[in-house]
């Protein structure tokens, strides 16, 4: 299996109600490295340009402005197959139907409010953690 990184954001429910430490050990016991971290405050054209494959959807504007109410926490992850044991540590989108002990299962509030976002491929990867970081900001 190869080395990869993937990108995380630490939605605005995490940070809300300071489980950015809980979810941080979950993915640490995943086997996952954190590799560059950093709590900003999304701005509307961050959101709007982040989740654009999503503009044409009717929950577009709701996702934008909760993404913006308050401050996230945005990774770099690094590890075997980082992008596929990431979504597994995250859970199905649905709290409802995410298997225990995964992220969403034990912090996500909503379908809506479901706590992270992990990148779904190399590429996807590739283009979210340069919308947030520079190659210096890596480390690790």
């Amino acid at each position: 299996m190869a080395i990869e990184q993937t990108f995380s954001i630490l939605k605005p429910d995490v940070t809300r109600r300071n489980l950015t430490g809980a979810v941080n050990a979950k993915i640490e016991a995943a086997g996952l490295r954190i590799v560059a971290q950093k709590r900003i405050h999304m701005t509307r054209p961050q959101a709007e340009s982040f989740y654009g494959v999503h503009k044409e959807r009717p929950f577009f504007g709701e996702l934008v402005e909760m993404m913006i109410s308050e401050p996230v926490v945005v990774q770099v992850l690094r590890g075997e197959s980082a992008i596929a044991k990431y979504r597994e540590v995250m859970g199905a989108t649905n709290p409802e139907k995410a298997d225990a002990g995964t992220i969403r299962k034990e912090f996500a509030l909503s379908m809506g409010e479901n706590s992270v976002h992990g990148s779904d491929a190399p590429e996807t990867a590739a283009t979210e953690i340069a919308q947030f970081f520079t190659e210096s900001e890596i480390v690790g």
